[in-house]
């Protein structure tokens, strides 16, 4: 009896074994599972916009800073004399359009004397016009009673002096209509040549625009000597020292962004298929084999860079040889956002890490969280 409760035992143990073994087996064909996985995080590259010697650095590599703390500060003394000459080169803009809009307001008074006299001189025509043909007929009623003894020559000349007289004041009117209309013209074109020159009137005249402009711009760079951090995070790779030449749109530091950890697992291309947005995941970091952390998938990728079929030789596409019976598969990053990670651990991007994904897990919040995060 002893001896078959040994077997039993001894079969019973192996059995175990083999079910775990079997159960194992079972959950990594079901839940994909990798141990290519890194911590990622994005990665910000702080890059002054403008040039200049560095004269304030309070920070070192691989500080934590929150966003908005001075990260470096550029000697703003250039820039300061750069605004000063912008708002000068801007009041003496909004001077010339000043005395521009002065000689507008000038020219249209001009115009409307000119207009006046042009009236007045239309009117004097007119009545001088009324005055000639009276003057024409008494002249000519006293050449009719000439003959006829019924005036005298006295009266006859007087008539013809006034007749005269009239025509000659009408002559000096269509002078006067003449000279104001010329002026008119003139006035008027000169106007035109002034409004031209000033362009659009108030605020949307180009010349105080593009001083304003200048200004703004002068403003902006005096602003952009002052570095903040755009993100909270970790300062690494700080490429200069105090009182080093920061050089415009050229990376100075990078900033570990600690809002966006996250772990990119590389899966085979197998598992894909069992993999879905939403679904829960399991990380364990090979620095912290001892506390998984929690997640969820977040997004599959879609494609992933070939090596056949680029240029080669003599621009011929390079094709790699394959062995026909072994086929590997490929691996497709999968994305696990983290929900919770304790206290005690301290991402770093590069950690490597194993991923296993739960199929079937994603909850119906998970699934739109994952699909518009």
């Amino acid at each position: 009896m002893e001896k078959f409760r040994k077997y039993i035992l001894t079969a019973s143990m192996v059995f175990l074994a083999i079910f775990v073994l079997v159960l194992q087996f079972w959950k990594y064909l079901n839940n994909p599972w990798t141990r290519d996985g890194k911590v990622q995080a994005d990665i910000i590259q702080v890059t002054p916009r403008v040039s200049g010697q560095v004269v304030s650095l309070p920070i070192r590599d691989n500080q934590f800073v929150n966003a908005g703390e001075l990260l470096f500060q550029i000697d703003p003394r250039t820039y300061e004399a750069a605004l000063a000459e912008a708002k000068a080169q801007y009041e003496e803009a909004v001077d010339i359009y000043n005395a521009q809009r002065e000689n507008i307001l000038a020219y249209e008074a001009r115009i409307r004397e000119s207009s006046a006299a042009i009236d007045l001189a239309q009117s004097n025509i007119n009545a001088l016009d009324a005055e000639i043909t009276k003057a024409r007929a008494e002249y000519r009623r006293q050449q009719e009673l000439l003959p006829q003894r019924a005036t005298s020559v006295r009266s006859l000349q007087a008539a013809q002096a006034e007749f005269e007289s009239s025509v000659e004041y009408r002559a000096g009117a269509e002078a006067t209509l003449v000279k104001s209309l010329a002026a008119l013209e003139q006035s008027q074109a000169e106007l035109a040549q002034v409004r031209a020159q000033l362009g659009a009137l108030g605020a949307d005249n180009p010349g105080v625009r593009a001083a304003l402009a200048l200004v703004r711009q002068a403003e902006l760079n005096l602003e952009y000597t002052t570095v903040t951090a755009p993100v909270s995070g970790y300062v690494t790779n700080l490429d200069f020292r105090f009182g080093d030449q920061a050089v415009a749109n050229q990376p100075a530091l990078s900033i570990v962004d600690i809002s966006t950890y996250r772990v990119e697992g590389y899966f085979r291309e197998t598992f894909i298929r069992r993999i879905a947005p939403g679904d829960k995941a399991i990380v364990t970091l090979m620095a912290y084999p001892h506390r998984p952390l929690k997640g969820y998938v977040e997004s599959i990728g879609w494609g992933i860079a070939q090596t056949d079929g680029t240029a080669g030789n003599d621009l011929l596409p390079r094709v790699d040889p394959t062995f026909e019976w072994i086929r590997l598969a490929q691996r497709i990053p999968v994305r696990v956002h983290l929900t919770e990670r304790p206290e005690s651990v301290e991402l770093r991007v590069g950690f490597t890490s194993s991923v296993l994904i739960l199929s079937n897990t994603a909850s119906a919040d998970q699934d739109d969280t994952a699909q518009n995060p």
